[in-house]
């Protein structure tokens, strides 16, 4: 795959529109050049110019031994000359958020190649948008060959609310279909059990919601659709997940339907 393919992948083409219509999270980004030195804890990348930099779009795993491996995974890299696509802003913690892959020898994306043995997870964090939702699919690969944290761990059924809630406060990937949407003035509430009884809620903001109704996402294509949600729970009348990306949510019957 070529280098422009590795770092753009699921992003929109310069023919398929005005950088307008990229995601927000692409926006401002600038290519780049540097080389890998070390990767430290969470998968910081220390790079040859004195920077830390961040991998955009993935959940870097808790558990320490899935951490370890990730890490593993990336350390392997070390010495590599990179070309990157970085935010314009560090973030809170002084680090670059980028894309990056190999710029010597065999072309490798490092964000792609975590996502694809299943070393990590996409997450949009606190962006509104994933810059490359193409992520998604290669996820998807890994969970399907049961890859890396995929292995036997499939994602958690909506339906059994004591695990979820068991992992408050971690990031989980759920399934399960949505029984009713409530659409408030601040938040929209989509519930995966019916009234009155206790179950898994997913909680979207306002302008999250707004996205997603232009992308076909309106209530009464959710109602009694199955669904992947994937966040942090958090417990708040039953297990919740608050939604940050419209990417985060993704409607499972046609995917399904078309592996048949």
């Amino acid at each position: 795959m070529g280098l422009g393919l590795v770092l753009l992948a699921g992003a929109p083409s310069e023919a398929a529109g005005p950088r307008s219509r990229e995601p927000p999270a692409c926006r401002g980004r600038t290519a780049g050049q540097d080389r890998l030195e070390a990767v430290a804890a969470r998968g910081e990348l220390v790079l040859a110019s004195g920077r830390r930099g961040r991998l955009d779009g993935l959940r870097w795993p808790d558990d320490p031994v899935a951490a370890e491996a990730a890490r593993a995974w990336l350390a392997g890299l070390s010495g590599r000359s990179l070309a990157t696509r970085e935010a314009p802003e560090p973030d809170r913690w002084s680090r670059i958020t980028l894309d990056a892959a190999t710029a010597d020898g065999e072309t490798v994306d490092l964000a792609g190649g975590l996502v694809a043995a299943g070393l990590a997870q996409v997450d949009a964090g606190e962006a509104d948008s994933l810059c490359r939702p193409g992520l998604l699919a290669v996820e998807d690969a890994a969970r399907r060959a049961g890859l890396g944290l995929w292995a036997g761990t499939p994602p958690v059924p909506t339906e059994e609310v004591a695990r979820l809630a068991a992992a408050a406060g971690r990031f989980v990937v759920v399934e399960g279909r949505v029984r009713n949407v409530g659409e408030r003035e601040r938040r929209t509430y989509l519930n995966f059990a019916p009234f009155g009884t206790e179950g898994v809620t997913v909680t979207v903001s306002k302008r999250t919601w707004r996205i997603m109704l232009e992308r076909g996402f309106s209530a009464v294509a959710l109602r009694g659709r199955r669904v992947r949600a994937r966040g942090i729970v958090e417990l708040w009348r039953g297990p919740t997940l608050d939604i940050g990306a419209a990417e985060m949510i993704e409607m499972l019957d046609e995917e399904q339907a078309q592996r048949r």
